[in-house]
């Protein structure tokens, strides 16, 4: 498993691959500094008169709702149509479901018409996907109410025939069939504005250049849970555990999943 992951760090740092994010307005910045740092090239775009053709040149391609509106649904459907007619990977972020009836139809409405190759979110969100009522507190987990988070992704997964990421305490990466539990990780990630985002704009760039996906969203996982378990110990604050968190990205290499902590669930 490490050296897979060595193997899929590498590819991403040789290929350098653009990966193209419609994403919420509050984690765009961070988002972007976040892929430069891993050694992917990102893209934000959001005019659907030109996202067929800024898909076309993407190698991935990522869905984010947290700032949902009517024309950002249009400019998704546009592209995920595309992405799906060249092969290209889609990963989706479904933040706050389970908050709004609208928000819970947007999302329904992406996975039930188009092929999603992965879903990423915190375990309420995961849960609320999966037909389980967990609460949604903005885009806070509500790991609390859920007794069954591995079971709720492995038939999310089946379901879609996607890999479905649960982030929380320990992350959930399954196909339904092997699933993974990646323990790095600090509670000091909770605490910054995108640090979900930032793991599903990662898990896109793995995808971009691995043909595994449960293998390469389960690398991208370790790696944000490693940078941030660095970060935390030499961390004065959030602000600085951000500076840290970022650098600890960008100097992230093949040895450094030696301190990997993943479990065959």
């Amino acid at each position: 498993m490490i050296n897979s992951f060595r193997n899929n760090l590498r590819l991403l740092k040789e290929k350098n691959p653009l990966i193209l994010n419609i994403t919420n307005v509050v984690a765009t910045n961070i988002t972007a500094n976040a892929l430069l740092a891993i050694g992917a090239s990102p893209v934000m775009a959001y005019e659907k008169d030109e996202i067929k053709d800024m898909t076309a040149i993407s190698n991935a391609l990522v869905i984010n709702i947290g700032t949902l509106t009517r024309e950002f649904m249009e400019t998704s459907f546009t592209a995920i149509e595309t992405a799906n007619r060249l092969s290209i990977p889609v990963i989706f972020d479904p933040v706050g479901v389970g908050a709004t009836a609208y928000r819970n139809e947007a999302a329904k409405e992406i996975l039930n018409n188009f092929k999603i190759n992965a879903i990423r979110g915190n375990a309420s969100e995961i849960a609320n996907l999966s037909g389980y009522s967990a609460k949604t507190k903005g885009v806070d987990s509500a790991e609390d109410n859920i007794l069954q988070i591995k079971e709720l992704s492995c038939l999310l997964s089946q379901k879609h025939n996607c890999i479905v990421c649960a982030s929380g305490k320990e992350d959930i990466i399954t196909d339904s069939k092997t699933t993974y539990g990646v323990k790095n990780g600090n509670i000091m990630l909770t605490k910054i504005t995108g640090s979900g985002c930032i793991s599903t704009s990662v898990m896109g760039a793995f995808m971009a250049v691995g043909n595994n996906f449960l293998t390469a969203c389960t690398a991208a996982a370790t790696m944000v849970g490693i940078s941030g378990e660095i970060a935390s110990k030499n961390a004065k604050g959030l602000g600085h555990f951000q500076i840290e968190f970022f650098d600890n990205l960008s100097l992230f290499n093949e040895n450094s999943f030696e301190s990997a902590k993943v479990n065959l669930l």
